[in-house]
């Protein structure tokens, strides 16, 4: 046994100054171009965008909260940073040191134009990083027919190849055979464990407070934590940091309102968006006992905040708390969701990236009879979850993204 642990400690140690190296070998002669790229209109992030020097055949991708590093030899280059939907940015660069580019895009007004036909590269499923992996754009979901006029992402998801709903008109969803159970579904990082409103009709999650949608049908990130059947990764606003605006809608079965603004003009900003049924409300108007004493509503709150340090740190403050209520005369059961997510960015050196994030969830419900005998009762349920992680994600060279961190959960039930 002590042979055994003698030669593993040995490997282990070998293969860590073999990397060691590799990385080292790799780094020599090379800077490091980084930075943050975000809408010029709204100062929001933009996920996914490619940023590449038309001289070279390499390129990099902003993450999750809009950042990318791309290492670069000793030379003149034209860096091209672009997004689907915005016009292009450019910018002629001398790399002689390490570079800290931000940019912002300006989104483009298109002309419906002819009909291409393309397809990808025949090894792009091999070279790409992210395998069964669908993310979807706010403005296409938007354009989905929806039921009763209430766009809904979980609606979205349902129209995916290999997923379906759980049940006619339901906001459950089924990926390649697994139950609804089996999917993870996070909010800024924080587990939602109850995604339906109005039993199982309409979703929690309101489309104007939505930014990014990303579905993982297969290869899960170890960083989320996994599930057996899909990961549905949902990215709340970060607030419009340029001005104020408002937007909002008056649907058939509620209505909306979200407010973004800057708090600091470019640094800190804020997002609050909330949607309230009102069918409730005209029960009285029917002049009939039962329904003068039923309640039957749902409500969603989304708020966030962030705010800009420097070129080196950011903080991001959001939650969310939605809750649905039914009743008549002495009968009445609820449910809600919580969730409270707070996050740091940091950028160490050029190359390493970290996000520390502690989260709170709260799902609970309760079933009660109010009829004043011994038959009356009250069934609470529960069940909490503290989380804190920390991610780092290393640029160990051109072609090598090294992604590891760690993390730990309390659960109560």
């Amino acid at each position: 046994m002590q042979k055994v642990n003698y030669y593993l400690k040995k490997t282990t140690l070998i293969l860590l100054l073999f990397s060691l190296t590799t990385f080292s070998a790799n780094s020599q002669g090379k800077f490091s171009i980084n930075g943050y790229v975000k809408d010029a209109s709204t100062g929001e992030v933009l996920i996914g965008a490619t940023i590449y020097p038309k001289e070279l055949q390499i390129g990099a991708a902003t993450n999750s909260y809009g950042y990318y590093t791309l290492n670069l030899p000793k030379g003149n280059y034209t860096l091209t940073i672009s997004y689907i939907g915005y016009s292009n940015f450019e910018i002629n660069i001398v790399v002689d040191k390490d570079l800290h580019i931000n940019a912002e895009l300006n989104p483009e007004s298109t002309q419906i134009g002819e009909v291409v036909i393309s397809r990808e590269k025949a090894n792009a499923n091999v070279t790409r990083p992210e395998m069964s992996v669908v993310k979807l754009e706010m403005k296409k979901i938007r354009q989905i027919p929806a039921l009763m006029g209430e766009v809904d992402v979980i609606k979205a998801i349902q129209l995916l190849p290999g997923v379906i709903n759980a049940a006619e008109g339901s906001s459950g969803f089924s990926v390649r055979g697994g139950a609804t159970d089996h999917n993870l579904i996070l909010l800024d990082e924080a587990t939602v464990y109850n995604a339906s409103h109005l039993m199982g009709f309409f979703s929690v999650f309101n489309n104007d407070a939505i930014k990014d949608v990303k579905l993982y049908k297969g290869d899960m990130p170890a960083s989320m934590g996994g599930r057996l059947a899909s990961v549905l990764d949902i990215r709340m606003k970060e607030g419009n940091s340029k001005q104020f605006s408002a937007t909002g809608g008056i649907g058939n079965l509620s209505s909306r309102l979200t407010l973004e603004a800057p708090i600091v003009k470019d640094k800190c900003s804020f997002m609050l968006s909330g949607r309230r049924t009102y069918i409730d409300v005209f029960f009285p108007l029917f002049n009939n006992e039962d329904l003068e004493s039923s309640t039957m509503y749902f409500y969603d709150l989304n708020a966030k905040v962030n705010y800009t340090l420097n070129n080196n740190n950011r903080i991001f403050i959001s939650g969310y708390f939605g809750r649905d209520k039914f009743g008549s005369g002495a009968m009445g059961f609820g449910f809600g969701n919580k969730t409270f997510t707070t996050r740091w960015n940091h950028i160490f050196g050029h190359n390493l990236f970290m996000n520390a994030t502690l989260l709170r969830s709260n799902y609970n419900y309760f079933l009660e009879s109010n009829t004043n005998d011994a038959n009356a009762f009250k069934w609470d349920s529960e069940m909490k979850e503290t989380s804190l992680k920390v991610d780092f994600n290393l640029k160990a060279n051109t072609n090598h993204n090294l992604k590891f961190g760690v993390s730990t959960s309390l659960l109560t039930f």
